[in-house]
């Protein structure tokens, strides 16, 4: 394998896929914007047909499209000429994707697509192709040359019909008013649906399960607390759970280089808590998102975070477990 060919080769297919995609700027035109109000108006489903490559790229598009507010789904044009067709009905928009407009598959069903009165956008290389005349709306994905250096292999073509497929869909998306809250409702199996949609309460420890001293314990007896509790940390609270400080596995090391233990070193364990516990300490609302306990903790370097109420009354802890076993870092 000749190595420098090999590295030539590839940066020639990304240049030449890179001009194809560039090109289609000025396909962006009239058209355009009226298939995506087609689209936008749509009160059925976004109906998506393509054949060979065209039809794997036409299944990556009707999912984008879904997934950004505009249902749709794919349709294998050779099905449906054998039962499929009946997916479509009149309420829907047909996006139809071909390189040359004249796919067998797609002709067939025309007709019948034609007959429901289903608005039809096609997206061919080929302005002048059967598909292209018989559609409501053109857009022209045509490119100089595909990227395959025997020009065979559906390579620039493919990525200028998914470039134009992405441009529809974010442009429905925008005319939706389309939010990354719906976005996360749709994906909420995904770490982004999870980051937008899990909050504090969803994932903190509360109850028994919160590390918790008041402030004439113990050094001894905090720390039975805190591994107890296996979170790294306890809260110091008064006699009505308002926070007073916190203490964490950090500040036991810390404490046993400090000049405290020094003059304290007979009598370490019966250190007062509220003497060496850390005040003024982050905390956190168990109603704000999981995604902004973790953003703090990190700005922070810490690991565990009381949760407050609005009248710091403790209700419960978080430590970075939680959020790691939630999907949320």
């Amino acid at each position: 394998m000749d190595k420098t060919k090999v590295s030539q080769l590839a940066k020639a297919v990304i240049e030449t896929e890179a001009q194809a995609a560039q090109a289609l700027l000025d396909r962006v035109d009239d058209v355009f914007v009226e298939a995506v109000q087609a689209m936008l108006n749509c009160k059925g489903r976004i109906v998506v047909l393509g054949m060979g490559k065209s039809g794997h790229i036409g299944g990556k598009i009707a999912a984008t499209l879904a997934s950004t507010g505009s249902p749709a789904f794919f349709v294998h044009p050779g099905e449906a000429s054998h039962g499929d067709l009946g997916m479509i009905t009149a309420q829907d928009v047909v996006l139809a994707l071909s390189n040359s407009g004249e796919t067998d598959e797609i002709i067939t069903i025309l007709p019948l697509i034609k007959r429901l009165g289903a608005p039809l956008i096609a997206m061919t290389g080929n302005p002048d192709s059967h598909l292209a005349k018989e559609s409501d709306y053109h857009i022209d994905i045509s490119v100089e040359k595909e990227a395959c250096p025997l020009g065979l292999a559906p390579t620039s073509s493919t990525t200028a019909t998914l470039v134009m497929g992405d441009a529809l869909a974010i442009a429905l998306l925008e005319s939706r008013g389309f939010t990354e809250d719906d976005f996360a409702l749709s994906h909420p199996g995904g770490r982004l649906g999870k980051r937008l949609l899990l909050h504090v309460a969803d994932v903190m420890f509360s109850g028994q399960d919160t590390p918790m001293v008041h402030p004439a314990a113990t050094l001894r007896e905090t720390l039975e607390e805190m591994s107890l509790k296996s979170l790294g940390m306890t809260t110091i609270v008064d006699q009505n759970k308002r926070l007073l400080g916190i203490f964490t596995d950090g500040d036991v090391r810390r404490l046993l280089d400090s000049d405290t233990v020094k003059l304290n070193s007979l009598n370490i364990s019966e250190l007062k808590i509220s003497d060496i516990m850390i005040k003024g300490c982050k905390t956190i609302k168990k109603s704000q998102l999981a995604a902004e306990a973790l953003q703090l903790m990190e700005s922070k370097s810490i690991n565990s975070i009381p949760v407050v109420d609005e009248d710091n009354k403790v209700i419960g802890a978080l430590n970075m477990q939680n959020l790691l076993r939630a999907g949320v870092v």
